[in-house]
């Protein structure tokens, strides 16, 4: 965060307009966890006492409503035009994340939805270890300056929990296309989803749209968040459970992963690999930061030069958080697990491979002009927030021309170890090595 956003934040939680300070409550921040005391609000969002664990969460949804939540996210009846289903952009066989079609992959990167030529403005994320995301939140360590957020779904945090999370992509023109509730229900009806859905639900579900798209977004849920969607079977759940060991290359890119003067990645996307619970290796904090990734000019939005992506700061407005524009260009740090099987990297899929993305991070502030089109500085953020944008966390600190970081051995070892992250059932997904 930059030192203008601390100082909103601090004084924000010293009283200003939109912070209510509230006698302590709990509410349920970690899905599967014990609830969280709230210290105060900022805005319509929660500040909580602790930091959230997740090893505290034990997931035990009901079995027949996850069987249905599986049904919908296969099936590919209920998009406009027919078609597309959830699995579309998140498919099984490439741990729940997106295989491009070839007008993805000559265009923009992003998953085509249901209408040919319409691409959805970001990457489809992996929806394995979904389930460990907490509800929107704002956390202050005892050393820090002020409170940051964390938690919510999507890389906006526009939703809060993934029955809500489900409507994004239903009714998304450039996704499943369907025009509203109504829409969407009739379709439902026509379906042997129907008698599913009432004996889950009730009569009401097959009679009230809205009531029909939260039944499907809780049966989604039931889904995503059962045991299936986390198998934690890598190489390196592996290496934590057993000490099975890595690579001598695997091992230095781990040790570069971790170290704060070098790749600092650890920073964001935590883990503990002295810890045998692989929970506690998400490879995420689930906070938010503004980095800059370069503008993908193949998105079909991105014609408009005018048009931007800005991230956190319209969920942050409509919750209304003080100085909702301090969070323009945050969006929230993603897991890492099966990262390798990806074929497009960062939110707006600009970066091919995974050691182009890692590559990103080392030089960005050393050679921006490699990155930014042959320009000087981000060219994805207004002007007006580029104030905003991270320059002081190592490796993303440094002055054009002077050395980077990492080199390119040791970002080729951190490109490595984060093969380790792959479950094994999507190993075969993984890109060959390139021949030297």
């Amino acid at each position: 965060m930059t030192m203008r956003a601390a100082l909103a934040m601090a004084a924000a939680c010293l009283g200003w307009p939109g912070v209510a300070a509230a006698a302590p409550t709990t509410v349920e921040i970690n899905p599967g966890g014990p609830p969280s005391v709230v210290v105060e609000r900022i805005g319509a969002t929660p500040k909580v006492s602790a930091r959230i664990d997740p090893t505290e969460a034990t997931f035990r949804p009901d079995p027949a409503l996850a069987a249905l939540g599986k049904r919908i996210f296969f099936d590919t009846r209920l998009s406009q035009p027919q078609g597309t289903s959830c699995a579309s952009c998140h498919d099984p066989l490439r741990a729940f994340t997106s295989t491009l079609n070839a007008p993805s992959l000559a265009g923009p990167r992003t998953p085509q939805g249901s209408r040919p030529g319409r691409f959805s403005a970001r990457t489809a994320p992996s929806l394995l270890y979904v389930r460990y995301v907490p509800r929107r939140h704002f956390y202050q360590d005892d050393d820090a300056p002020f409170a940051s957020p964390f938690g919510g779904l999507f890389a906006d945090g526009r939703a809060d929990t993934l029955v809500e999370q489900a409507r994004g992509p239903l009714f998304d023109p450039d996704e499943m296309n369907n025009a509203s509730p109504q829409s969407l229900l009739r379709k439902l009806r026509g379906t042997d989803l129907a008698p599913a859905m009432s004996l889950a639900f009730g009569p009401r579900v097959l009679r009230d749209p809205d009531q029909a798209v939260k039944g499907i977004g809780q049966a989604l849920q039931a889904y995503l968040q059962s045991d299936e969607m986390a198998p934690f079977s890598s190489r390196f759940d592996d290496y934590l459970r057993k000490r099975t060991p890595l690579s001598p290359q695997e091992m230095r890119g781990l040790a570069l992963f971790k170290n704060p003067d070098k790749g600092n990645c650890m920073s964001c996307h935590t883990l503990s690999d002295t810890a045998s619970r692989p929970e506690r290796s998400l490879f995420t904090d689930f906070g938010y930061d503004a980095i800059a990734v370069p503008r993908n000019l193949s998105l079909p939005a991105n014609r408009d030069p005018r048009r931007f992506d800005n991230g956190l700061c319209r969920t942050a407005a409509q919750l209304r958080w003080p100085e909702p524009n301090q969070w323009c260009g945050y969006f929230r740090t993603p897991g890492l697990r099966n990262v390798a099987v990806r074929q497009s990297f960062m939110h707006n899929g600009v970066f091919t491979t995974l050691r182009d993305a890692v590559a990103f991070y080392a030089t960005r502030s050393t050679d921006p002009a490699k990155w930014y089109h042959g320009r000087p500085t981000f060219d994805d953020v207004p002007a007006a927030y580029r104030g905003n944008i991270n320059v002081n966390s190592t490796p993303m600190n440094r002055r054009p021309g002077t050395t980077p970081a990492l080199t390119d051995e040791e970002i080729d070892e951190i490109s490595a170890f984060l093969g380790t992250l792959t479950d094994a059932r999507y190993v075969a997904a993984m890109p060959k090595p390139a021949m030297k």
